[in-house]
């Protein structure tokens, strides 16, 4: 009996060692595996990334810029002279020919009073020679003489007429008085300004387009136009002018002439934004993009990180084409359903290990 027991004990302590083995064993291996892990992440780059799709793009471009009168002149004065009457009102509406103020100025009519009586006095000089002429009391010579002072007189009283007619200051344009500057009584100077007249009949709205854009349009083609404080409504405008020299931020300038009837809505200085559409509605017509973020170091350095398939990153550049505020258009260097990497890139290096945390 005690043989029994010394041998059932003895199978027990054997097999409690045994077990304790395989516990230490599968123990050391977990703790190892643990450890690679670690040592695996401690290894790699915790990255964001996004796949490079084909995508069915808005590609209407949107540029912004500032409505200006089509015509804006500002008066000023070309005598000096005491203001003796002002005939328009600001916000008044004005036609070429109407006079806007008359100004007093003395020194500009004695002047034309000197110069008339030196023409009449030339004239009946040039007659009395034309008549003597004729029964030879004068030479030819005297005649010519006495022709050209009264050129000459002529021509001095039709200038004095010129700066004593400068009194009446004229409008030259159609348009509305936007500002006064003068008063009844007041004095004013040579170059003095005097009145601005603006011409809000048609209205410029000059913007910006870039390269990829411009090609598309010409000089008389239409586009849309809107307004800031006109949300809802849509005004049509017209190509003018296209420049042929790109701005330092490479685009290229464009005006676009906008009308303006009726209650003329549109004032110069609000701010407008032109439509460039594009008609294209076709299925092909879907654009290969890539997220903006994983451009690294910005868009002016066309490279992105690419993950491959063992994990690690590649650093890749490609061609890109239209912006489309978050998505760059792709036209070479990558495929749809490649992994780019979104955010991170600024620990990573070309051919390093990556761990992927969205």
């Amino acid at each position: 009996m005690k043989v029994i027991k010394r041998i059932l004990t003895l199978i027990i302590v054997i097999g409690l060692l045994v077990w304790a083995g395989i516990t230490l064993v599968n123990n050391k291996k977990k703790s190892e595996e643990e450890t690679k892990i670690v040592a695996m992440e401690n290894d790699s780059t915790a990255v964001s990334v996004a796949k490079v799709s084909y995508e069915k793009i808005n590609t209407d471009y949107i540029a912004n810029g500032t409505f200006q009168a089509m015509q804006e002149l500002t008066f000023p004065s070309e005598v000096a002279g005491k203001v003796m009457q002002v005939l328009v009102e600001e916000g008044e509406s004005v036609k070429p020919g109407q006079t806007l103020a008359i100004i007093r100025a003395d020194a500009q009519s004695i002047d034309l009073s000197i110069a008339e009586a030196a023409y009449q006095n030339a004239l009946k000089d040039n007659q009395r020679f034309e008549n003597a002429l004729k029964t030879g009391g004068v030479t030819e010579q005297q005649v010519e003489g006495s022709r050209l002072q009264l050129k000459n007189a002529k021509a001095q009283m039709e200038q004095a007429q010129m700066r004593v007619g400068d009194n009446t200051i004229k409008s030259s344009i159609d348009g509305v008085v936007n500002q006064r500057m003068i008063e009844p009584g007041s004095f004013v100077s040579p170059g003095a300004p005097m009145f601005e007249i603006v011409n809000v009949s048609g209205l410029k709205l000059r913007v910006e387009v870039d390269e990829h854009q411009v090609v598309n349009y010409n000089i008389g083609d239409s586009i849309k136009v809107k307004a800031g404080v006109y949300p809802d409504k849509e005004f049509t405008g017209t190509i003018k002018f296209i420049a042929s020299k790109a701005t330092a931020a490479l685009n290229f300038p464009v005006e676009i002439q906008v009308e303006n009837p009726g209650e003329k809505n549109l004032k110069a200085g609000m701010y407008g934004t032109a439509i460039f559409s594009s008609d294209s509605k076709k299925e092909e017509d879907k654009v290969l993009v890539t997220p903006r973020e994983s451009f690294v170091g910005g868009l002016n350095n066309t490279e992105v990180f690419v993950i491959n398939e063992d994990g690690t990153a590649h650093l890749q550049k490609i061609g890109i084409g239209r912006n489309f505020g978050d998505k760059i258009e792709v036209l070479q260097g990558l495929k749809e359903g490649q992994t780019v990497v979104t955010a991170g890139q600024i620990n990573l290096t070309d051919g390093a290990l990556v761990r992927i945390i969205n």
